[in-house]
């Protein structure tokens, strides 16, 4: 069943509602506010590169207070360990039995501040939560709940001490995105206090509500060149020069997925090449792995991703629905 033109609106709508609420608290960043619903209501997660003060953990929190939903933050450091994150089974000597003591990883939207300090052991604890949106421990597996977001970080500038992330985790991440510094007019706004505290913020929805958002968004209608646009932007990838290693056919299946919630966010029921463009850089470029030689040479990610947009032809008509 597809996406009616009636259910598009009101998705529209209410994604304008949320993405304002969050915006009261977090000024002047509405590009990746939307980008993080968008990921929310694609069952994904955001990896934000940032230098630290630039309102991330506002950021989770205003999602959070918009939707209803519980919220956690993980400082990752290097003594972390696993069970710190995924909860732990301790046993009960009065009842005689093990009893499972859920962690922080058990919430709507986690924040896992500076995750590359924490010990590669501590980053894999994500994988199977992230993918399967489940813990197992003990044998026995655990579901997280739903809506389940999240939002990780890693500061870009000081790696003193860090752990990289192995590939196979940042392909797990749906986009990678930064909120920067806010522009002159929202830091004069922001000083001002303008910005209104995370707790004040008004529920928009409910999470069971959020979820039936992301099912109205992933009937949205994909035209057989859209998916051929969106297969040759990664054929394309895997082409470049500067690549050594190009998208994977999950990083493909994620774009088509929040194309249909970008083109919903926009009131339509068809996603257009436009939704794609829009997405490519944030959704694609983590997912690259470049020759030494082209990082020696300044080339970056999003610039290969960029290029690919430019050489890449989009389709020019719709087929029918």
């Amino acid at each position: 069943m597809t996406l009616t033109q009636e259910q598009a609106t009101w998705f529209a709508q209410t994604f304008d509602q949320i993405a304002d609420n969050v915006e009261r608290a977090v000024l002047g960043k509405r590009h990746v506010v939307e980008l993080v619903l968008t990921a929310m209501l694609s069952d994904g997660h955001v990896l934000l590169e940032d230098v630290p003060g630039t309102g991330k953990t506002s950021l989770a929190r205003a999602i959070a207070q918009s939707v209803q939903g519980t919220n956690t933050r993980i400082q990752f450091t290097p003594d972390l360990l696993p069970s710190d994150i995924t909860g732990v089974s301790v046993y009960d000597q009065k009842e005689g039995v093990f009893e499972f003591h859920s962690g922080p990883i058990f919430a709507n939207i986690v924040l896992a501040d500076e995750i590359n300090r924490a010990s590669p052991k501590t980053q894999a604890a994500l994988l199977e939560v992230m993918e399967e949106g489940s813990v197992t421990i003990d044998g026995v597996s655990r579901q997280v709940g739903v809506p389940f977001l999240v939002l990780a970080t890693q500061n870009p500038v000081e790696q003193a001490g860090t752990y990289r992330l192995p590939e196979a985790q940042l392909d797990r991440f749906m986009m990678r995105t930064s909120l920067g510094y806010p522009d002159h007019a929202a830091t004069v706004r922001i000083l001002d206090g303008a910005a209104i505290a995370t707790a004040e913020l008004t529920a928009i929805i409910t999470p069971q509500a959020l979820v039936g958002m992301a099912d109205l968004a992933a009937r949205a209608y994909v035209d057989a060149l859209v998916l051929d646009y969106i297969a040759r932007l990664v054929d394309a990838t895997r082409a470049a020069d500067e690549v050594r290693l190009g998208v994977s056919i999950r990083g493909a299946l994620a774009l088509t997925r929040a194309s249909r919630a970008r083109a919903a966010s926009q009131g339509r029921t068809y996603v257009t090449p436009d939704d794609v463009k829009a997405l490519a850089v944030p959704m694609l470029s983590h997912r690259l792995i470049l020759h030494p030689e082209a990082e020696f040479d300044g080339v970056t990610q999003e610039a290969v991703v960029g290029q690919v947009l430019l050489d890449v032809v989009p389709p020019s008509k719709r087929e029918s629905a």
